[in-house]
């Protein structure tokens, strides 16, 4: 994610680092450079005047920005959603920790039932990113833990059974009344509800045929502007190619980072900082110090 304060509206215009102007240039360049050779040749394809005016491309321009619309549209419900979910996580998170505080008796075995809180949000953030599912874990569980984790196919979801094995073994040692028991097993079930919803995220992608027709139909716009500006504006052309490229593209590029909010592109959730967040959050009220916050690198990007 991207985090950074909101410049003067000038140097807005110039700012580089945020932008997804990298990612889009070389499409950009070509697309102006094409311009360029319409107005060099006025037009003609192989000595054969291509005889366009800017109607159509007003009646297809107006089209295609509803569908870029739609198509940014869906992209961010995904953004959001996976948002919500996480922040419910932490929500979960700390609702958990304080009934296992205050509900129970459980001395000492508070604090490792907080520590594998902290192993399954970062076990649920490894599968999300693809990384070693226990990448992390060294001091949250025990080795025989983490062993097995490495050989499972769903960690996450494993994690969670050995939350709720917690929760029945103090019930039945009577270090918890089997009422309140019952209370607690509500945010689990809002961590199994969180798992599933970004498990769902991550295994449905937009359909691809979507893609395939915005970006065909994008590209072959912008390819064949020039040649319906040429006869109006003349050598001006190559700056209205350049700004309307820069237009669609830029919106192609952003909605296809964030249609996988989980990923590591710079428009993408932080995933890192929220599950280092959920763990100062914990640590705190275990009474521990909080490690400090995750702050954006050098190119205002927060991972």
């Amino acid at each position: 994610m991207i985090v950074r304060p909101r410049p003067h509206w000038l140097h807005l215009l110039f700012v580089r680092h945020g932008s997804i102007i990298y990612r889009i240039f070389p499409q950009l360049l070509f697309t102006t450079g094409l311009a360029a050779v319409v107005v060099l040749a006025h037009g003609q394809l192989f000595h054969w005047k291509v005889t366009l005016t800017s109607s159509p491309f007003s009646l297809m321009g107006v089209a295609l920005a509803i569908f870029l619309g739609f198509r940014i549209n869906a992209s961010y419900d995904r953004y959001w959603e996976a948002r919500k979910l996480w922040g419910r996580l932490l929500i979960e998170a700390r609702n958990l920790t304080r009934q296992a505080l205050t509900l129970t008796s459980a001395g000492e075995g508070v604090r490792d039932f907080a520590l594998t809180q902290i192993a399954f949000v970062r076990t649920l953030r490894n599968q999300l990113r693809g990384r070693p599912l226990v990448e992390g874990l060294d001091g949250l569980m025990s080795p025989e833990r983490i062993e097995r984790l490495a050989a499972a196919r769903f960690a996450p979801n494993l994690v969670l059974l050995w939350l709720s094995e917690w929760v029945r073994d103090r019930r039945e040692r009577g270090e918890i009344d089997p009422i309140l028991a019952q209370r607690m097993e509500t945010p689990l079930g809002g961590f199994s509800d969180v798992l599933g919803g970004c498990e769902r995220i991550a295994s449905t992608p937009l359909p691809f045929t979507y893609s395939v027709i915005l970006h065909r139909t994008v590209y072959l716009y912008c390819m064949m502007l020039p040649f319906g500006l040429v006869d109006a504006i003349g050598l001006m052309t190559p700056v209205v190619v350049a700004f309307v490229s820069y237009t669609f593209f830029a919106l192609e590029a952003l909605s296809d980072e964030i249609e996988e909010p989980f990923g590591n592109m710079p428009n993408d959730l932080p995933l890192d900082a929220m599950t280092a967040g959920i763990e100062a959050s914990l640590r705190e009220m275990l009474g521990e110090a909080p490690a400090p916050a995750m702050l954006p690198d050098a190119r205002y990007v927060l991972s």
